[in-house]
């Protein structure tokens, strides 16, 4: 445990940011998530529109530090193509 006052409060704030860094890469996982199972049933119309919804979240995901920008956009560009593979 620190005992110096500054160290304190960085110890608080990165507790704050880790909970909400927490919560937003689990709000990105559950957005493929669902492209997945879509993907699975064969859904194609279902992935798409999972796909445009989940496209912003994980770039925010980018904006926010939670991931880099070309895993985000490895990610996107797969997902993209396991869904044009559908037809």
């Amino acid at each position: 445990m620190p005992n110096i006052v500054s160290a304190k409060k960085r110890m608080r704030q990165t507790a704050r940011k880790t909970e909400v860094n927490r919560a937003r890469r689990s709000r990105i996982r559950t957005f493929i998530k669902k492209i997945d199972l879509a993907v699975q049933s064969g859904d194609k119309a279902g992935a798409q529109l999972a796909l445009k919804l989940a496209q912003p979240e994980i770039m925010r995901g980018v904006t926010r530090g939670i991931m880099h920008r070309n895993t985000a956009a490895r990610k996107i560009s797969r997902m993209a193509a396991r869904i044009q593979a559908l037809s």
